[in-house]
């Protein structure tokens, strides 16, 4: 399957750094009755992620907010810890971002966005895309062309989309 606009998001757990380490959580119980924005990355800590697409929502944050959105999600085919230490460096935890690893890659495989780029030393990472989800539903989704850009799936082009 290939996730598209108008789609009901399968059931998933990933994993996010709670006060007593690593803890599931459900998409369910994150998008059930909200309004909420996805984006996910190829890999933290890589560049284009790192410098652009994170502060892109950091930068975005309250004006999506403005439109209604409850929580922004951040997803990456890493682990739980490699998120916690991203989120802290790039000050995507402080302004309120929620970094969620999918560990093995079991949402990204199941929409169809994932990849492999061996040259880069990339392999079962996620596409980088962003989208809005109101109560499991995908009303808006901007895919990018190549995992090395962002320019749709930033927040100032989701935004403007909204």
């Amino acid at each position: 399957m290939t996730l598209a606009t108008g789609d009901k998001l399968p059931e998933a757990s990933f994993i996010r750094m709670g006060e007593n380490g690593p803890e599931q959580v459900e998409l369910a119980s994150l998008t059930k009755g909200r309004k909420v924005v996805i984006f996910a990355v190829p890999g933290a800590f890589t560049p284009t992620c790192n410098s652009a697409h994170v502060p892109s929502f950091i930068r975005t944050k309250d004006g999506l907010a403005a439109k209604g959105v409850d929580e922004i999600l951040c997803l990456s085919v890493n682990d739980p810890f490699v998120m916690k230490a991203w989120g802290e460096s790039t000050g995507a935890a402080e302004a309120g971002l929620t970094l969620l690893a999918d560990g093995a890659g079991g949402f990204t495989k199941a929409i169809g966005m994932d990849f492999d780029a061996p040259p880069v030393g990339l392999i079962g990472r996620s596409k980088r895309y962003a989208m809005v989800v109101e109560d499991g539903v995908v009303s808006l989704l901007h895919v990018e062309e190549s995992p090395g850009v962002c320019e749709v799936s930033a927040g100032e082009a989701l935004l403007a989309a909204m």
